[in-house]
């Protein structure tokens, strides 16, 4: 059994990255911006005690040592996985709502590792970030893997770009000042911001860990979280969701991005990153 913090609980593939987690034997404290989201996680597991399921509330990912204490644990953790980030164009405020939370989340749970948790030796991530830890007597390496978006390194310039093969190399070219125009445009930019954060981060600090990045496209399949009613779907399911409430009964839009992936896949990528020695290398 692996003791796991995952941060950004609540959210849509966190709760398919939980849900396997527990399945598969693992001890899991999950950060969840209040008592009410706790709550909620709580009823989708009535038979999981605090010793296999437990919670620390963290209200804004964007403010400095956000994670500084939650790092802390005793026992300590053998695995981090950080999906907390921002996934939504209804916004009012780009920056606070969109880039900071990216950004400074990332930077921000990257410090505290290296400050408060050394015994952290593997990172795994999503639309954020996720990090695993030195669980396995085999494992040497330090280790750390962001699961950041596709977004990060398409250029919308260049449309569907036919026989393009993606690399490392390629990388959204979007500005600061682009960035504010509007959410559709501030998404992009919080991942791709946030991404070279934290590879500057590798470059500047040297931590005891490596980085490694995973792109996925956009991520469609069942909902797990707690919702109230369906505007509460996460942002790529209300894509689907709106076609149903004939949102395209005038016609299909154009195709702006045909690539996707299902969210189980996504959360089964995440846990076997925790639990393969092998992923870091």
């Amino acid at each position: 059994m692996t003791r796991v913090l995952l941060t950004g609980g609540s959210g849509f593939i966190a709760t398919h990255i939980l849900k396997l987690l527990l399945e598969r034997g693992h001890s899991v404290v999950t950060t969840v911006r209040s008592p009410t989201k706790a709550e909620d996680i709580k009823k989708t597991y009535p038979n999981i005690g605090s010793d296999r399921l437990d919670f620390a509330i963290v209200p804004d990912i964007a403010k400095a040592s956000a994670f500084d204490e939650v790092i802390q644990s005793d026992p300590p953790f053998e695995a981090v996985v950080h999906t907390a980030s921002p996934f939504t164009f209804n916004v009012t405020d780009i920056k606070r709502d969109l880039l900071d939370p990216a950004i400074n989340g990332t930077i921000g749970i990257l410090y505290a590792i290296k400050k408060k948790a050394p015994q952290v030796k593997r990172v795994v991530g999503h639309g954020s970030l996720a990090y695993w830890c030195g669980f396995m007597q085999q494992l040497t390496a330090r280790v750390q893997v962001i699961t950041s978006s596709f977004a990060s390194m398409m250029d919308g310039s260049k449309g569907l770009w036919p026989g393009h093969t993606y690399s490392e190399k390629d990388w959204n070219p979007i500005t600061a000042e682009q960035a504010l125009e509007n959410p559709r445009v501030g998404y992009p930019a919080s991942k791709t911001f946030a991404e070279k954060a934290a590879w500057d981060f590798i470059t500047n600090e040297k931590p005891g860990f490596t980085l490694a990045t995973i792109l996925p496209p956009l991520v469609f399949g069942p909902a797990v979280q707690s919702l109230s009613s369906l505007k509460e779907l996460n942002t790529s399911n209300q894509f689907i969701f709106s076609f149903t409430a004939g949102a395209a009964k005038d016609g299909i839009p154009p195709t702006t991005n045909p690539l996707f992936v299902d969210v189980r896949d996504v959360a089964f990528a995440h846990v076997k990153a925790i639990e393969t020695a092998e992923a870091g290398s």
